[in-house]
């Protein structure tokens, strides 16, 4: 580094493993893998934003990204101590930087010249807080893998940046000294998805983008803070005519990829914390201009009237709904070739679709659970095939109704496989209530038993005409049939021999859809045939005898 957070130190020695610790911590979400890949850990993923009190939260996502021994976790660390003052429990009085000598700690940071973080940690510990129109929000923060050192591909760079990008809200840009033409050129990327998007939607797909201009040793020509920032990025973002079309381009695709750009010029922290190798973060080593150009910036980007909830698509993402676009945003990188602009594209609007499709599952089953859940009697089948058909459209509505990228033809896909999985799930709530039947809960018993007394009643005929061998068979067949509902009735009771048990109930229902159902139908239909013709007999009395008709000639004719 050039001095900044991170030291530049001449003897360099790599750092012990850190011991287990019980308090918050760094968890690496994105690890680096064999042969330059990278890898979601979507258990740890899950078990933070998956959690009960922020899973339903919209989500203020900031990610410090740029080129490695920078200083990016030594910043966040001090972001850390903002927000365990301002949203911790018991916070809220004095200073937030803490006394002088306290020791800085949270991200894992350390001096010399080797890349310390890699793939994209989160800190463990998510705050939560108000915004000032009352909405309750959740506080993330990402530490990213340092781009450009000596073990990173341009891939590698360009993937953990881009990830970083567009999973935040606020995308902290840490740069050293100066606001550069390559800076800008690391962008670029990132401004031909935008423009990808943009032309699908209409919407920006970023959102802030701030700059953040480390050991900043100009202030003769613009202040620290945030006002100097702006001249800077006014000037290295200005078009003019003089410019080659390449880089007027490059600077108009990145306005128009964030819907907001700003910097900040960081002064030098001062040459202990540069030049020390144990310096260990306390405020009494650190440069007055630094600690006060602190005091400026984290309010700047954490206070409450400041924070950023993430949007993608004009529509705010909960902390549900992150897992998702983490898990379609890496699912791009995974093979070996670095991805075009229109596959990140083709990526969000893919976890904006799947988003869509898993509320429009919820309202199906939130619906349909009060319609025939555990705790509910059992419904007809007609009167339950019209509340699916219901509810049905209510999901396909809620699905309908969220705003999506990709365009109609795309969501067209996700519809039809929503419009299945509705139907996948009202057969296992069709068949939940086929349970509760207590006639069909007995079909079984009685198919089984009616066998058995079928087969009583012929060995009884044939044995009374002497054709006894065949009445053997028929007490043969019942006592299979009694003892096959012995067998079932134990498995009921004990559980266990439960694919037996299936088969029994599978052979009942064949039996009763193919030999008793029908036989009982025709038996019933020709009883109401007859009882019919019958009552319609009595209805018209006895017959009345007809007289033949004369001739017209009043002869007979005689055969």
């Amino acid at each position: 580094m050039t001095g900044g957070a991170d030291r530049n130190l001449d003897s360099v020695t790599e750092k012990p493993a850190p011991a287990p610790r019980a308090g918050p911590y760094g968890v690496q979400v994105v690890n680096t893998g064999p042969e330059h890949t990278f890898t979601l850990d979507e258990e740890a993923l899950s078990a933070l934003l998956l959690r009960e009190d922020v899973r339903e939260r919209a989500v203020v996502v900031i990610s410090v990204a740029g080129a490695f021994r920078k200083g990016k976790s030594f910043l966040l660390d001090f972001f850390l101590r903002y927000m365990h003052h301002k949203y911790g429990a018991g916070g809220g009085g004095g200073d937030w930087l803490g006394a002088e000598d306290e020791p800085l700690q949270g991200f894992s940071w350390r001096g010399g010249s080797e890349r310390d973080t890699t793939g994209i940690l989160m800190w463990s510990e998510i705050f939560k807080a108000t915004l000032e129109n009352g909405e309750k929000v959740a506080i993330i923060l990402l530490d990213t893998q340092g781009a450009f050192d000596s073990e990173s591909t341009v891939r590698d760079c360009a993937t953990v940046f881009a990830l970083s990008t567009m999973l935040s809200s606020v995308q902290i840009y840490n740069l050293s000294q100066n606001i550069q033409e390559d800076d800008l050129q690391h962008l670029q990327l990132f401004t031909e998805y935008g423009r990808l998007a943009l032309e699908d939607s209409g919407r920006t797909p970023f959102q802030r983008l701030q700059f953040l201009v480390r050991d900043w040793s100009f202030p003769y020509e613009a202040p620290y803070g945030a006002e100097g920032g702006q001249n800077i990025l006014q000037r290295r973002l200005k078009v003019s005519d003089k410019q080659h079309p390449e880089l007027q381009s490059l600077r108009k695709h990145i306005t128009s990829c964030f819907s907001e750009i700003a910097c900040f010029l960081m002064p030098h922290p001062g040459l202990k914390v540069a030049t020390n190798p144990h310096f260990d973060g306390r405020l009494a080593d650190i440069e007055t201009e630094f600690k006060r150009a602190l005091h400026q910036l984290v309010p700047m980007l954490l206070a409450p009237e400041n924070l950023v909830p993430k949007l993608i698509n004009g529509q705010k993402v909960k902390a549900k709904d992150l897992v998702q676009y983490f898990k379609s945003y890496m699912n791009i990188y995974k093979g070996n070739e670095l991805p075009e602009p229109k596959s990140m594209l083709v990526a969000t609007a893919e976890a904006n679709n799947l988003t869509a499709v898993a509320e429009a599952k919820e309202v199906y089953t939130t619906l349909m659970e009060e319609v025939c859940g555990g705790a509910k009697p059992y419904l007809q089948t007609q009167l339950l095939e019209a509340e699916h058909a219901r509810v049905r459209d209510k999901a396909l509505h809620a699905f309908h109704s969220k705003r999506k990228m990709g365009g109609d033809e795309f969501s067209q896909s996700y519809c039809e496989q929503l419009t299945q999985d509705l139907e996948d799930h009202f057969q296992q709530f069709k068949a939940h209530n086929e349970s509760k039947n207590i006639f069909k809960a007995a079909r079984t018993p009685s198919v089984f038993f009616a066998i058995a007394l079928f087969f009583y009643v012929l060995s009884g005929v044939f044995g009374l005409v002497g054709l006894y061998p065949i009445a053997n068979l028929c007490n043969f067949a019942m006592g299979m049939a009694l003892l096959t509902l012995v067998m079932w009735a134990y498995i009921r009771y004990s559980g266990e021999m439960r694919e037996f048990g299936v088969t029994i109930d599978d052979t009942a229902n064949v039996l009763w859809d193919n030999v008793m159902k029908p036989l009982y139908q025709t038996c019933l239909e020709k009883g109401m045939e007859h009882a019919a013709a019958a009552a319609a007999e009595r209805a018209l009395g006895p017959p009345t005898p007809t007289t033949p008709t004369p001739p017209a000639n009043g002869k007979h004719k005689h055969l």
